[in-house]
């Protein structure tokens, strides 16, 4: 038991709250512990008696079947590749940030009318990682075909509308609207691994000092650059600079990547 929870603790905690919410709240449904018309999105129920749950059960009610499985691992990887890469040490930032998608995500399926946001979510969690991934990294679509990573939302919303129909791509596309807008927004376009958000509306994707105080974590402003979890982020002028002083050869090496689905 003991090694058990220390594998647990191993796992980011942002990523470990999403991944404990779905099997709370799917395997509540599954083995009719809860009533799954209780979980479910309904605005009606939300402001007329108050049901606030159910913005937080809708994002966690995966699918009652075998889907689910493939559903969980894929939230799991997702998630633990955007926690510890590009929010390393920064969990707060990421949690923060998941907050306003998913409330973005419930506004814009009101005219869906959506009972569950979960598919959404997961489209939204594949979305951001696969535009953060290094350029010319490949991923194997259900071990059959691989592909560049960049096509992977792509394939996997062909997948929900052979399998789903026009309703389950309807919640893809929305899930892929609000990814693309957390990418573009809050990290700027062309970022990636190592990278820090450098979008429009990077300052509102920073955690609020409580939140950060939550988490452990701090944030320090220096004269060379920005100190967030421990990691130091200079402006690419400035580095530029520094290295030709020093000189050494600026750049990042990116490597081969990595292929979603591979241990």
């Amino acid at each position: 038991m003991a090694d058990i929870l220390a594998e647990l603790r191993k796992i980011p905690p942002v990523t470990r709250f999403l991944v404990s919410s779905s099997l709370g709240v799917t395997l509540s449904a599954i083995m009719n512990l809860v009533s799954p018309y209780r979980l479910i999105f309904i605005s009606q129920a939300v402001i007329s008696k108050w049901e606030v749950w159910r913005l937080y059960t809708s994002l966690f009610l995966g699918s009652m079947n075998l889907n689910y499985i493939f559903e969980m691992v894929m939230l799991y990887r997702n998630s633990n590749t955007l926690e510890s890469t590009h929010y390393e040490r920064r969990s707060s930032d990421y949690a923060w940030q998941l907050f306003l998608a998913s409330l973005a995500l419930i506004g814009i399926n009101r005219p869906l009318q959506s009972y569950s946001h979960s598919r959404a979510l997961f489209h939204t969690l594949t979305y951001l990682m696969c535009s953060l991934s290094p350029p010319g990294a490949l991923t194997s679509v259900m071990g059959l075909i691989t592909i560049p990573v960049a096509y992977f939302p792509y394939a996997l919303l062909g997948m929900d509308l052979l399998m789903g129909g026009k309703t389950a791509a309807a919640q893809g596309v929305s899930g892929m609207l609000v990814g693309h807008a957390w990418w573009w927004l809050i990290w700027g376009s062309g970022i990636g691994t190592g990278g820090v958000e450098q979008g429009i509306y990077a300052g509102w994707g920073r955690a609020p000092a409580w939140l950060k105080s939550w988490f452990g974590e701090r944030e320090e402003h220096g004269r060379a650059g920005s100190r967030r979890g421990g990691v130091q982020a200079f402006a690419p002028r400035q580095r530029a600079e520094e290295a030709a002083a020093s000189g050494r050869v600026t750049g990042h090496s990116w490597g081969s990547g990595t292929r979603l689905g591979d241990s």
